[in-house]
């Protein structure tokens, strides 16, 4: 996990910016799908090694 742009208690629109993983030397963005409340953030900047099925964010 590169860089997190949210934290819980936010509030997004669909489009804005959620978080950057770099995958292989490859920024992958990831905005939100859609408009609401963020209720959890599971990941933190510069965390090494994301476990397969980690749900990053939860929006409401």
């Amino acid at each position: 996990m590169w860089k997190v742009f949210v934290k819980e208690g936010d509030v997004v629109k669909k489009g804005d910016p959620l978080f950057i993983m770099e995958v292989m030397k490859t920024e992958i963005h990831h905005d939100s799908p859609v408009d609401g409340k963020v209720v959890k953030v599971n990941v933190v900047n510069d965390q090494e090694g994301i476990d397969p099925g980690t749900v990053a964010v939860v929006i409401e």
